[in-house]
Protein backbone atom coordinates (compact mmCIF):
# COMPACT_ATOMS: atom_id res chain seq x y z
CA UNK A 1 0.00 0.00 0.00
CA UNK A 2 2.80 2.52 0.40
CA UNK A 3 3.90 1.37 -2.45
CA UNK A 4 0.98 2.50 -4.46
CA UNK A 5 0.85 5.78 -2.50
CA UNK A 6 4.56 6.50 -3.48
CA UNK A 7 3.82 5.67 -6.88
CA UNK A 8 0.79 7.54 -6.99
CA UNK A 9 2.57 11.20 -5.46
CA UNK A 10 5.09 10.70 -8.06
CA UNK A 11 2.77 10.88 -10.99
CA UNK A 12 0.65 13.36 -9.71
CA UNK A 13 3.52 15.30 -8.64
CA UNK A 14 5.28 14.41 -12.77
CA UNK A 15 1.44 15.62 -14.05
CA UNK A 16 1.75 19.23 -12.08
CA UNK A 17 5.02 19.68 -13.20
CA UNK A 18 4.00 18.79 -16.76
CA UNK A 19 1.01 21.13 -16.55
CA UNK A 20 3.01 24.21 -15.00
CA UNK A 21 5.57 23.97 -17.92
CA UNK A 22 2.95 23.70 -20.63
CA UNK A 23 1.23 26.93 -18.82
CA UNK A 24 4.57 28.92 -18.81
CA UNK A 25 5.38 27.60 -22.40
CA UNK A 26 1.95 29.06 -23.35
CA UNK A 27 2.56 32.58 -21.94
CA UNK A 28 5.57 33.14 -23.30
CA UNK A 29 4.50 32.66 -26.55
CA UNK A 30 1.46 34.54 -25.97
CA UNK A 31 2.46 38.08 -27.37
CA UNK A 32 1.85 40.88 -24.38
CA UNK A 33 -0.59 43.86 -25.76
CA UNK A 34 1.23 46.38 -27.37
CA UNK A 35 0.46 50.00 -24.95
CA UNK A 36 -1.27 52.42 -27.89
CA UNK A 37 -1.87 56.37 -27.88
CA UNK A 38 -5.04 57.86 -30.37
CA UNK A 39 -4.90 61.17 -31.67
CA UNK A 40 -7.88 61.89 -33.99
CA UNK A 41 -8.22 64.80 -36.40
CA UNK A 42 -8.44 65.91 -39.75
CA UNK A 43 -5.70 65.14 -42.22
CA UNK A 44 -4.07 66.34 -45.48
CA UNK A 45 -2.33 64.41 -47.81
CA UNK A 46 1.89 64.01 -48.14
CA UNK A 47 3.31 62.92 -51.36
CA UNK A 48 6.76 63.31 -50.84
CA UNK A 49 8.93 60.56 -51.18
CA UNK A 50 7.18 59.64 -54.61
CA UNK A 51 9.13 59.60 -57.67
CA UNK A 52 6.69 61.95 -59.38
CA UNK A 53 5.81 64.36 -56.47
CA UNK A 54 7.77 67.42 -57.60
CA UNK A 55 9.75 68.46 -60.68
CA UNK A 56 10.61 71.04 -63.35
CA UNK A 57 8.03 73.75 -64.29
CA UNK A 58 6.23 71.80 -67.03
CA UNK A 59 6.71 68.29 -65.22
CA UNK A 60 3.18 67.10 -64.32
CA UNK A 61 3.41 66.70 -60.26
CA UNK A 62 1.72 65.35 -57.64
CA UNK A 63 2.06 68.77 -55.40
CA UNK A 64 2.51 72.63 -56.16
CA UNK A 65 6.48 73.85 -55.80
CA UNK A 66 5.53 75.75 -52.42
CA UNK A 67 4.29 72.34 -50.47
CA UNK A 68 7.69 71.33 -50.87
CA UNK A 69 8.85 74.47 -48.57
CA UNK A 70 8.71 74.97 -44.92
CA UNK A 71 5.02 76.74 -44.21
CA UNK A 72 3.59 76.27 -48.20
CA UNK A 73 5.06 79.19 -49.15
CA UNK A 74 7.86 79.89 -51.32
CA UNK A 75 10.52 81.35 -49.47
CA UNK A 76 9.93 78.93 -46.87
CA UNK A 77 13.14 76.19 -46.56
CA UNK A 78 12.90 73.45 -49.25
CA UNK A 79 12.16 70.44 -46.98
CA UNK A 80 9.88 68.20 -49.83
CA UNK A 81 12.93 67.56 -52.16
CA UNK A 82 16.38 67.09 -51.89
CA UNK A 83 19.35 69.89 -52.62
CA UNK A 84 22.75 70.12 -53.12
CA UNK A 85 24.88 73.27 -54.05
CA UNK A 86 21.91 75.42 -54.12
CA UNK A 87 20.19 73.12 -57.12
CA UNK A 88 17.84 70.29 -56.66
CA UNK A 89 19.11 66.81 -57.19
CA UNK A 90 17.00 65.54 -60.72
CA UNK A 91 17.04 62.01 -61.03
CA UNK A 92 18.59 60.39 -64.00
CA UNK A 93 17.80 57.87 -66.39
CA UNK A 94 17.81 54.26 -64.22
CA UNK A 95 15.62 56.10 -61.54
CA UNK A 96 12.11 55.59 -61.34
CA UNK A 97 10.71 59.26 -62.98
CA UNK A 98 13.95 60.71 -64.96
CA UNK A 99 13.98 64.17 -64.89
CA UNK A 100 11.59 64.44 -61.25
CA UNK A 101 13.45 65.77 -58.24
CA UNK A 102 14.01 63.55 -55.83
CA UNK A 103 11.82 63.78 -53.23
CA UNK A 104 12.76 62.32 -49.34
CA UNK A 105 10.78 61.26 -46.69
CA UNK A 106 12.46 60.94 -43.02
CA UNK A 107 12.14 57.28 -42.62
CA UNK A 108 15.20 56.11 -44.85
CA UNK A 109 16.48 52.60 -46.05
CA UNK A 110 19.78 52.72 -44.42
CA UNK A 111 21.27 49.89 -46.46
CA UNK A 112 21.50 52.03 -49.58
CA UNK A 113 24.60 54.50 -49.13
CA UNK A 114 23.51 56.38 -52.10
CA UNK A 115 21.02 59.71 -50.56
CA UNK A 116 20.26 60.25 -53.90
CA UNK A 117 18.53 57.31 -54.74
CA UNK A 118 14.65 57.67 -54.64
CA UNK A 119 14.60 54.03 -53.49
CA UNK A 120 15.64 54.74 -50.48
CA UNK A 121 12.71 57.08 -49.15
CA UNK A 122 9.19 55.98 -48.64
CA UNK A 123 6.96 56.27 -51.71
CA UNK A 124 3.75 58.21 -50.92
CA UNK A 125 1.82 56.71 -53.52
CA UNK A 126 2.46 52.66 -52.81
CA UNK A 127 3.28 53.19 -48.89
CA UNK A 128 0.47 53.82 -45.85
CA UNK A 129 2.95 56.33 -43.65
CA UNK A 130 1.79 59.25 -40.73
CA UNK A 131 3.78 62.36 -40.11
CA UNK A 132 5.17 62.47 -36.57
CA UNK A 133 3.80 65.28 -34.70
CA UNK A 134 4.25 67.47 -31.23
CA UNK A 135 1.66 64.41 -30.18
CA UNK A 136 3.50 61.55 -31.10
CA UNK A 137 6.74 62.89 -29.64
CA UNK A 138 4.98 63.42 -26.17
CA UNK A 139 4.43 59.78 -26.23
CA UNK A 140 8.05 58.85 -27.41
CA UNK A 141 7.00 57.61 -30.65
CA UNK A 142 9.92 57.31 -33.24
CA UNK A 143 10.38 57.02 -36.84
CA UNK A 144 9.50 53.47 -38.57
CA UNK A 145 7.02 52.83 -35.36
CA UNK A 146 4.00 51.52 -36.49
CA UNK A 147 0.22 52.44 -36.39
CA UNK A 148 -3.11 51.99 -37.05
CA UNK A 149 -5.57 54.61 -38.93
CA UNK A 150 -9.49 54.27 -38.60
CA UNK A 151 -11.54 56.76 -40.59
CA UNK A 152 -14.58 57.07 -38.76
CA UNK A 153 -15.62 58.58 -42.37
CA UNK A 154 -14.90 55.64 -44.33
CA UNK A 155 -15.28 53.15 -41.46
CA UNK A 156 -12.06 51.35 -42.81
CA UNK A 157 -8.75 50.77 -40.80
CA UNK A 158 -5.58 50.16 -41.88
CA UNK A 159 -1.62 49.43 -41.25
CA UNK A 160 0.55 52.39 -41.01
CA UNK A 161 4.14 53.10 -40.02
CA UNK A 162 5.72 56.53 -38.88
CA UNK A 163 7.47 58.09 -42.34
CA UNK A 164 8.03 61.53 -41.71
CA UNK A 165 8.32 64.60 -39.99
CA UNK A 166 7.78 68.57 -40.18
CA UNK A 167 4.10 69.10 -39.28
CA UNK A 168 3.90 69.82 -35.49
CA UNK A 169 0.04 68.76 -35.71
CA UNK A 170 0.65 65.49 -37.10
CA UNK A 171 -2.36 65.11 -39.09
CA UNK A 172 -0.80 64.47 -42.48
CA UNK A 173 -0.39 61.31 -44.06
CA UNK A 174 0.34 59.48 -47.57
CA UNK A 175 -1.21 59.67 -50.62
CA UNK A 176 -1.35 56.13 -49.99
CA UNK A 177 -2.72 56.13 -46.79
CA UNK A 178 -5.78 58.18 -47.41
CA UNK A 179 -6.49 55.92 -50.57
CA UNK A 180 -6.32 53.14 -48.19
CA UNK A 181 -9.03 54.69 -46.09
CA UNK A 182 -11.33 54.85 -49.31
CA UNK A 183 -10.61 58.49 -50.27
CA UNK A 184 -10.75 59.13 -54.04
CA UNK A 185 -7.90 61.55 -53.32
CA UNK A 186 -5.31 61.75 -56.92
CA UNK A 187 -2.57 64.02 -55.35
CA UNK A 188 -1.31 66.31 -52.94
CA UNK A 189 -2.97 70.09 -54.25
CA UNK A 190 -6.16 70.36 -52.65
CA UNK A 191 -7.63 67.06 -51.55
CA UNK A 192 -7.78 67.04 -47.23
CA UNK A 193 -10.02 65.49 -44.98
CA UNK A 194 -11.29 68.84 -43.90
CA UNK A 195 -13.60 67.41 -40.26
CA UNK A 196 -11.89 65.66 -37.11
CA UNK A 197 -12.66 62.01 -38.59
CA UNK A 198 -9.42 60.30 -38.49
CA UNK A 199 -8.27 58.28 -36.13
CA UNK A 200 -3.81 57.76 -35.89
CA UNK A 201 -3.50 55.13 -33.43
CA UNK A 202 0.40 54.98 -32.26
CA UNK A 203 2.22 52.19 -31.05
CA UNK A 204 5.88 53.65 -29.47
CA UNK A 205 9.11 51.01 -29.65
CA UNK A 206 6.99 48.72 -32.04
CA UNK A 207 9.96 48.93 -34.64
CA UNK A 208 13.16 49.21 -32.13
CA UNK A 209 15.25 47.81 -34.94
CA UNK A 210 13.62 50.90 -37.40
CA UNK A 211 13.36 47.85 -40.34
CA UNK A 212 12.56 49.32 -43.62
CA UNK A 213 10.02 48.67 -46.06
CA UNK A 214 9.63 48.90 -49.28
CA UNK A 215 5.82 47.42 -50.02
CA UNK A 216 2.61 47.85 -47.91
CA UNK A 217 2.23 44.51 -48.08
CA UNK A 218 5.51 43.86 -45.65
CA UNK A 219 4.17 46.20 -43.51
CA UNK A 220 0.80 44.80 -43.43
CA UNK A 221 2.16 40.99 -43.08
CA UNK A 222 4.49 42.50 -39.65
CA UNK A 223 1.79 44.54 -37.89
CA UNK A 224 -0.36 41.23 -38.21
CA UNK A 225 2.54 39.64 -35.75
CA UNK A 226 2.29 42.26 -33.37
CA UNK A 227 -1.28 41.82 -32.86
CA UNK A 228 -2.22 45.34 -32.95
CA UNK A 229 -5.42 46.33 -31.68
CA UNK A 230 -7.79 47.97 -34.48
CA UNK A 231 -10.61 48.56 -32.52
CA UNK A 232 -12.53 51.39 -32.80
CA UNK A 233 -16.12 51.33 -31.62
Amino acid sequence: MNLRFALGSGLRGAIGLLAATLTIAIEAQTPKPIRFFDQTGKMTVDVDGAPTAYGPKGKRTLDFEKNAHTGGILSGKIVGYMMEHGKAVVQGPNDPAPGYYVSTTDFRDESIVDDRNPRKYLDATKIHYVVMGNFAKRHHVKLGDFVVVHSHETEKTVYAIVGDSGNPAGTEGSLALLQGLGYPYKDGKDDAVEDPKIVIRYYPGSNTEHKFFHTQSEIDKAAETLKLNRKFH
